[in-house]
């Protein structure tokens, strides 16, 4: 029976970012698939109570400090963003609208924004930065905004944020090995665990 990892994710969360560059990594050492699920984050704490953790400022303060360790381990580059937090609506929905186009274009798209969200910070609240972006990694932006305001992209962004809540996601990175929820980039070792 084929081996599978589900990956609940939204492009605004640093962890998410570090878990991005590493799962792959340990799928391939496991067997297993991924399989990549966009949710919007804001609508996961709004439905859990749950918060950022800049929300808290000590907690962000330490959070700050412990990116930078886990970006080190990883070998991965990581600058914060000073514009942070991001409204992820339309960069999530534009996940959404690039997976219904294809993996390539999945990834692409995955890849250019994890680098303009941690690598080399571009302000994603303003759309014109958006845009400028996509158009540096191959798209067109004009297109984008049709694709992001399209029916079917909207519900199935809130069809996987709603089965997330309801299968007790209250934060990303996640991840599902079958019915199992692992929680965080901390424990994806746990989550390897499981595949075997």
């Amino acid at each position: 029976m084929p081996k599978t990892i589900e990956f609940l994710f939204d492009v605004g969360s640093p962890y998410t970012y570090l878990a991005y560059h590493q799962l792959p990594k340990i799928a391939q050492a496991q067997g297993a698939d991924i399989l990549w699920t966009p949710v919007l984050l804001g609508g996961i704490f709004q439905a859990t109570g749950n918060q950022s953790p800049a929300e808290v400022p000590a907690k962000g303060r330490y959070s700050n400090i412990d990116l930078q360790r886990w970006a080190k381990a990883y070998g991965v580059p990581l600058q914060m963003n000073p514009d942070f937090p991001i409204n992820t609506l339309p960069l999530m929905r534009g996940a959404i609208a690039m997976q219904m186009r294809g993996e390539a274009e999945f990834q692409r798209y995955l890849r250019a924004i994890f680098s303009a969200m941690f690598e080399k910070p571009r302000n994603l609240n303003l759309p014109e930065q958006i845009g400028a972006v996509l158009a540096e990694a191959g798209f067109d932006p004009m297109e984008f905004m049709a694709l992001i305001s399209d029916p079917a992209v909207k519900e199935r962004l809130k069809a996987n944020t709603a089965s997330a809540i309801a299968r007790g996601v209250f934060g990303v990175p996640s991840f599902f090995v079958g019915d199992d929820l692992f929680w965080g980039q901390d424990r994806m070792q746990f989550m390897a665990d499981a595949l075997t």
